[in-house]
């Protein structure tokens, strides 16, 4: 009536089910459910072997060009995120003073763009720089750039696609400054020395004292406010004169950095949001 490979079919599926139904409700098969385990794990292991070839090569196998977009691409967040850390010693001193802090919302900055130079000037006594970021960009005039320690300069020319920075140590260039300990204000000047600013009109009674850090003081709404300018390196009191002799070490690294950062204030942009 049924076919041979009919019937073997039906005994071994009454076989398998008088199993399962053993299994269920006995514990007679636990030995051999174990020894099946320890048997199939190399199994699982072998099978797996591919799938973590290809998790290795993922990791450790990339190109040449990848290594170096990836290490381009952690300089810049480098670069960016020292920026942005560059207020917190300002932010800390304002704490410890216990000022409104509402009113430094105005100077955050809202967006920076990363920049390199890609030229500098030729004559010693004209410090300024060249850098692949113009108008199309949008630089503008008098836009500050600063590098992960600190302010550079600001532009003085922005074309389409490249812009030229005068530095903060160019002989024409004065930043409004203040000390991070006092708050007391004055103006740095360069004196066409890539490592050493000047302090003008710096009165004998003033509170400066060597190893002070100074900051951009954000009077004059060019440059904003807090970011690390120098630190206190020389006061030389002159005789005969009204006026102390203070020089400052910059932080920025003038004459050495590469990539750079331009600055976009809040000013900055409501004003092309008003044009």
């Amino acid at each position: 009536m049924y076919s041979p490979l009919f019937r073997r079919i039906l005994t071994l599926a009454l076989i398998a089910a008088v199993l399962m139904i053993v299994d269920r409700s006995t514990t007679w098969f636990q030995p051999v459910r174990v020894i099946f385990d320890y048997l199939e794990r190399p199994l699982y292991w072998v099978t797996n072997i591919p799938a973590s070839i290809k998790e290795w090569g993922e990791v450790h196998l990339v190109t040449r060009d990848q290594l170096i977009e990836e290490n381009r691409r952690l300089q810049q967040e480098r670069l960016i995120y020292r920026g942005r850390l560059q207020r917190m010693s300002e932010l800390a001193s304002e704490n410890l003073r216990l000022l409104q802090l509402l009113n430094a919302s105005e100077l955050l900055v809202d967006r920076i763009l990363v920049t390199q130079v890609i030229g500098v000037s030729p004559t010693p006594q004209r410090h300024t720089v060249t850098i692949d970021r113009g108008s199309e960009d949008g630089a503008y005039v008098g836009q500050p750039l600063l590098d992960s320690e600190g302010l550079m300069g600001q532009l003085v020319r922005v074309f389409d696609h490249h812009s030229v920075a005068l530095l903060i140590t160019d002989a024409s260039h004065a930043l409004p400054v203040k000390v991070l300990r006092n708050g007391v204000r004055s103006i740095a000047e360069g004196i066409a020395d890539y490592n050493l600013l000047s302090l003008r009109y710096v009165s004998p009674t003033a509170d400066i004292k060597l190893g002070d850090q100074l900051l951009s003081s954000g009077l004059g709404g060019r440059f904003p406010a807090g970011y690390p300018v120098g630190r206190v390196s020389s006061i030389e009191k002159e005789p005969g004169s009204v006026f102390m002799n203070v020089q400052v070490d910059p932080f920025a690294l003038l004459d050495r950095s590469t990539h750079l950062l331009l600055v976009f204030t809040s000013d900055s942009n409501a004003a092309s949001e008003a044009e």
